[in-house]
């Protein structure tokens, strides 16, 4: 189960609550994974450069959110006010692999990143994925740039050998603030329709569908019905479409489409093709607005699709456990054994890490996979972590293998329990009951003011 958001921030920052974006309370599963594509989010210079140093104020809000209930922020591109973040649950990530991010900026003929893609690719279960957070043209008149604008951006990603080009990849989602309008129709007819609920009438000339019957690699992307209300623009914090001078005519510029490989293969061929060649589905549940969220000019828009997945890849490269009962009080073990296939490197390392933790670098300590090694055969290895390591506190925690080499977690461990140091909460009950020993008789003399 995977959501997309899109939402347009203009940049404001993060709302008090998220979750019905989220749509945490709904019946039902839980998502696996959510990806999650901001525009314009603030990107004055002084908040840029912080955020290159740090996280990102919607990063760090999005993983408030959701580290708490067993997601962590697999991998986050910024460029400018363009931000795309994924995260997905603990249990999933030994087998997601060769993560990959990259940007094309369109601003200014290409030199600034105001406008343009970002994109974070991966192997999952083996497939191919690919998602795209953009943010093309505005205004009107520029519904043939937009188009340009995202063929150049689909030709600039990823151009290294080793990765495939974007629309070589099992399933291409793409999303953002696209910025097409609805052309032709005066704004009377467009708000009239609208508050009638008719939106099919305004399909027709919704210019992303127009671009789609002239442009073949756009026929290839999928998108739901519009059976929402366009979300631009709108008066902050309220849902009355433009009240200024201006009276922007309302449009759905911001969207969701996907496009799967195999389809696209077949789409020329008649009939059904082969069951077995049907390795991935994706199937759309829920295309919506949330008019709720008034930040901004823009509704955010999310899509909450199943992905059914033939796995190409059942088994984690790596499978790590703690050895015995840990806590601070002694040097503890960890026992782990890699499939023959995996290449380790002497970069590699073994995360301790609390449940609740927000993504790779999170770690409360951590082990060389090398250069802690204690014994090796044929079956496993054994690495130590120092007992100076070890948070006296105890609580829940979890174990994750890191490769360098395809620079992603490729085993993780059972959540299990580490065991309060009892030396160090003797002498902090030692130390209370000392302090209460020499409290003075008279308080009344302190409790005067």
């Amino acid at each position: 189960r995977l959501h997309i958001v899109t939402w347009n921030v203009g940049t404001a920052s993060p709302p008090p609550d998220v979750s019905s974006l989220l749509q945490l309370n709904s019946v039902g599963p839980t998502m696996d994974m959510y990806v999650i594509g901001l525009q314009e989010v603030n990107s004055r210079i002084t908040n840029f450069l912080s955020d290159l140093a740090f996280d990102d104020p919607w990063s760090i809000f999005f993983m408030t959110v959701l580290a708490p209930l067993g997601y962590i922020k697999l991998s986050s591109v910024r460029m400018q006010g363009l931000l795309l973040l994924i995260f997905v649950k603990h249990v999933h990530l030994p087998f997601v692999r060769d993560i990959h991010t990259q940007y094309t900026r369109t601003g200014l003929y290409g030199y600034w990143g105001n406008k343009g893609g970002v994109t974070v690719r991966m192997s999952l279960y083996g497939h191919t994925m690919c998602f795209m957070n953009c943010h093309l043209p505005a205004h009107m008149e520029n519904a043939e740039q937009r188009v340009d604008d995202f063929e150049k951006i689909l030709e600039m990603q990823f151009e290294e050998e080793t990765i495939p080009s974007t629309l070589d990849h099992d399933v291409l989602f793409w999303f953002g603030d696209l910025n097409f309008r609805i052309a032709d129709y005066g704004i009377h007819f467009v708000r009239e329709s609208i508050n009638n609920k008719r939106y099919n009438l305004l399909w027709e000339k919704d210019q992303l569908n127009m671009a789609k019957k002239e442009e073949a690699f756009l026929r290839e992307f999928i998108e739901g019905p519009l059976q929402f209300k366009p979300t631009y623009k709108f008066d902050l914090y309220s849902d009355v479409y433009d009240t200024s001078e201006k009276k922007r005519k309302p449009a759905w510029t911001d969207r969701i489409l996907w496009r799967v490989k195999n389809l696209c293969k077949h789409a020329a061929k008649e009939g059904e093709f082969p069951e077995e060649e049907q390795t991935i589905s994706v199937t759309l549940n829920n295309y919506i607005s949330h008019m709720s969220y008034g930040i901004s000019d823009h509704k955010p828009v999310t899509g909450t699709f199943g992905l059914e997945l033939k796995p190409l890849v059942s088994d984690p490269l790596v499978t790590l456990h703690p050895e015995g009962e840990w806590s601070a009080e002694h040097d503890v073990l960890i026992s782990y054994s890699a499939v023959p296939e995996f290449q380790s490197s002497a970069w590699d390392w073994i995360g301790l890490f609390k449940v609740t933790f927000r993504h790779v670098n999170d770690y409360v300590t951590y082990a060389w996979v090398e250069d802690d090694e204690i014994s090796s055969n044929n079956d496993s290895k054994q690495v130590y972590m120092s007992a100076a390591e070890i948070p006296d506190m105890g609580g829940e925690f979890l174990l994750c293998y890191y490769s360098k080499n395809l620079q992603s977690i490729v085993g993780i461990s059972q959540p299990f329990q580490i065991r309060p140091n009892r030396t160090l909460i003797e002498k902090d009950l030692m130390q209370e009951d000392n302090s209460w020993m020499q409290k003075p008789d008279n308080l009344e003399s302190h409790n005067e003011f």
